[in-house]
């Protein structure tokens, strides 16, 4: 349940009201916004339900949170999550762009692609040095030596990196280079990863799962939120349904959903979305005018000797057409790139 309180209210009271929750075993979330503040209670409701906290002094109502999720629903909290990452605001006026390629192959590479995404007006760096593939005999990335790449990449152009992490055992090594955890589609529900993310002080980019449901991919959010973690970034990139024309159907009418849902900022990834480099201009622009924060993007230097994603990837002067076009759209939505 949501416990809403009266402005003003001081801290002391604040701290009974917590106090009061947690003693019936509950755990009490505070979040505070710029015209009220309220506490979550998360747990059993059950155990509250004869608990007359509204006179509380300060506590000015008491409601129910319906969604199974809780701390990620808009319910709990109204206002849009605005994260911070080295200066940029997510969740903001601005529609941040990550693009790199998919996997991180050399420094040559990497390089090639990173500057003129920087030139171009991308504002984060992405790409993989753990990557989760379907065939085991496909690349799998160059592990450790590929966030060596990253961090060099990074010194060069200023971008903020964003990378995937697969498993628990590397997000120290993870952690101590990227600025953006990733991840992927296929731990959508890797419960114990989940947790041990929620547990770090990083932002969390958290991908649609391949046959995930809107619901099933807010109750993963939620794994990670009510361990303390509140910096997550949804992103839509795709769902597998009966189609064969493109590697996946983008579901685009997931973003206005979950805007309506939740408070948490929500990306798009045409790339993966569809599976062609010919289709992610428009799948970008049409994600941005549903209302996205964001877009992930690969782009390579030259696709067609990728070890990983070439169909899908824009060569850079594709993705500087591409932000010119995306500048114009912002424009007429109130909003900038």
């Amino acid at each position: 349940m949501i416990v809403v309180l009266k402005p003003g209210i001081r801290r002391d009271e604040i701290q009974r009201v917590v106090e009061r929750i947690e003693s019936f075993g509950l755990r009490a979330h505070l979040s505070e916004g710029e015209e009220r503040t309220i506490i979550g209670a998360i747990g059993d409701e059950r155990l509250l339900a004869d608990q007359t906290l509204e006179s509380f002094p300060g506590v000015e109502k008491v409601l129910p949170i319906l969604k199974p999720y809780k701390l990620v629903s808009r319910e709990f909290q109204p206002s849009n999550t605005v994260i911070q990452v080295n200066g940029r605001r997510i969740g903001d006026k601005k529609i941040h762009v990550m693009a790199g390629p998919c996997s991180v192959e050399s420094q040559e590479q990497v390089l090639g692609a990173a500057i003129p995404v920087k030139e171009a007006g991308a504002t984060f760096l992405r790409g993989g040095a753990y990557k989760p593939r379907t065939s085991p005999y496909s690349f799998q990335g160059l592990g450790p030596e590929g966030l060596d790449h990253l961090a060099h990449a990074r010194e060069v152009t200023g971008l903020p990196i964003i990378t995937e992490v697969l498993d628990p055992r590397d997000l120290d090594v993870v952690c101590k280079y990227t600025d953006v955890l990733q991840i992927g589609a296929r731990n959508m529900q890797n419960f114990k990863l989940l947790t041990d993310v929620g547990k770090l002080d990083k932002p969390v980019m958290l991908k649609r799962g391949l046959s995930a449901t809107i619901q099933e991919f807010l109750l993963s959010a939620e794994y990670i939120a009510t361990e303390g973690n509140r910096r997550i970034i949804l992103c839509e990139r795709g769902i597998r349904t009966y189609e064969t024309e493109t590697r996946n159907t983008l579901d685009l009418s997931a973003v206005p959903v979950l805007k309506q849902l939740t408070h948490l900022p929500v990306f798009v990834d045409p790339s993966h979305g569809t599976g062609r480099w010919d289709l992610v201009a428009p799948m970008a622009l049409a994600a941005v005018a549903a209302g996205a924060d964001g877009l992930l993007i690969e782009v390579h230097p030259k696709p067609e000797v990728a070890l990983s994603d070439g169909p899908q990837s824009l060569k850079p002067p594709k993705f500087a057409a591409l932000m010119e076009q995306l500048k114009k759209l912002a424009v007429a939505l109130g909003r900038e790139v």
